[in-house]
């Protein structure tokens, strides 16, 4: 039996060695997969990159089904939805998995740019991998945003109207570029279908911008928490089985509150409006975006010129395309940084002033915070070039 094993071994060996020699797919697999030398001293805040790749297979997978049962039009959207809530089987669980899904995602990513703020990992060789994270978080916003009309809600029909309406403040262009993206004069029904049609292919197109987003990182390497330049071999272990390991036990604790939510708390990031089908002569209370818009939200809304507030809400994304240019220090690890380090977490903290604020109501002292808040959002980016002149780093460490 034993001779018969090492024959039949022999046999695999040669053919895998026969396809690679002719599509070396499987060796290139395993080169960036498996023994990709990744620094050995890399903590927890590093597993939310392999997180944010399962998060979107799934909401690839979730929505591939979903688009089996759902109608884009706008007499059938909301009630297919319902459908496919009641009567498909297993179609409660598909959607739910999409919607919360959707939440996870976004709170996976935005962990994934605080690590990547905290460490210094825009900075010099990786600008063009954090370029490309950025557009990848984007591409997740359009995304999402059009995901949201799908349902044909209230907050569908009216957050739609609401946020596509904001490309009339382009000059000269604007108001016909909201009729071309609209597919009339309003938001409706052509509207609807290539929301839908756009949904569904950006994902890919994410899927394209993350396999040059893993290309860019893996020809110079992942950062460390120390954020220093690794010289010796032995700094490094291959990413299988050590990483490999290390990641799927923090995809096992990511899915206890993704299935909690999933099981028992499926609307709790929602909104109840979403659940009145959409209604042209009636205007919400409160016209609101999901959760993860909020802190955008609360930059467009605290501005009082339109123009302003959109080019405000814009630049709060596109500014960190210049980030490693504006950031001079040398350092990268904030834990070497006492100001730097500080600056930080007053942003995170501003971060999350700004989101709620976004959910408040656009009147009173709600927008004074907002306005306060927008101005520390874009102060600690003037800061950085001054930061980087006068702060005084603690000594780095020679090696990890």
């Amino acid at each position: 039996m034993g001779h018969h094993h090492k024959a039949v071994e022999q046999d695999i060996r040669n053919t895998y060695r026969w396809f690679d020699d002719r599509l070396p797919l499987l060796s290139f697999l395993k080169e960036h997969l498996a023994d990709y030398q990744a620094p050995r001293n890399l903590n927890y805040m590093w597993n939310f990159g392999s997180l944010a790749g399962i998060a979107l297979i799934l909401q690839i997978l979730t929505g591939l089904f979903l688009a089996m049962h759902y109608k884009p039009d706008v007499n059938m959207a909301y009630d297919s939805v319902q459908h496919i809530m009641r009567n498909v089987e297993w179609g409660w669980l598909i959607r739910n998995l999409h919607m919360v899904g959707a939440s996870f995602f976004f709170i996976v990513v935005y962990i994934h740019i605080g690590r990547g703020l905290y460490y210094g990992s825009y900075k010099s060789p990786r600008e063009v991998l954090w370029g490309l994270g950025l557009v990848i978080f984007l591409l997740m916003m359009a995304t999402a945003f059009m995901g949201y009309v799908l349902p044909w809600g209230q907050m569908s029909y009216w957050g739609a109207t609401v946020i596509t309406n904001l490309l009339s403040v382009i000059p000269f262009f604007g108001p016909d570029i909201v009729v071309w993206l609209w597919g009339g004069y309003s938001v409706g029904d052509p509207t609807l279908t290539r929301f839908y049609a756009i949904h569904f292919v950006l994902p890919f197109v994410i899927v394209g911008v993350v396999i040059l987003h893993v290309w860019a990182l893996h020809l110079h390497g992942s950062n460390n928490p120390k954020g220093i330049d690794l010289t010796k071999q032995s700094d490094y272990i291959p990413f299988h089985p050590y990483y490999t390991t290390k990641d799927v036990f923090g995809l096992g604790v990511y899915l206890i509150p993704f299935t909690f939510m999933v099981f028992f708390l499926p609307e709790y990031l929602g909104h109840p409006d979403n659940y009145i089908p959409a209604n042209p002569l009636v205007t919400p209370a409160h016209i609101v975006p999901e959760w993860y818009f909020l802190p955008f939200y609360a930059i467009l809304r605290a501005i009082p010129i339109k123009e302003l507030g959109v080019l405000a809400m814009f630049g709060s994304i596109l500014i960190m395309f210049v980030l490693p240019w504006l950031d001079r220090s040398k350092v990268r690890s904030a834990r070497f940084r006492p100001i730097y380090k500080q600056m930080f977490w007053l942003f995170v903290a501003n971060f999350f002033v700004l989101g709620w604020c976004g959910a408040m109501p656009a009147e009173g002292i709600y927008v004074t915070i907002s306005q306060v808040a927008t101005t520390f959002y874009f102060a600690f980016f003037a800061l950085l070039p001054l930061i980087a002149k006068y702060e005084k780093p603690h000594p780095i460490p020679a090696t990890i």
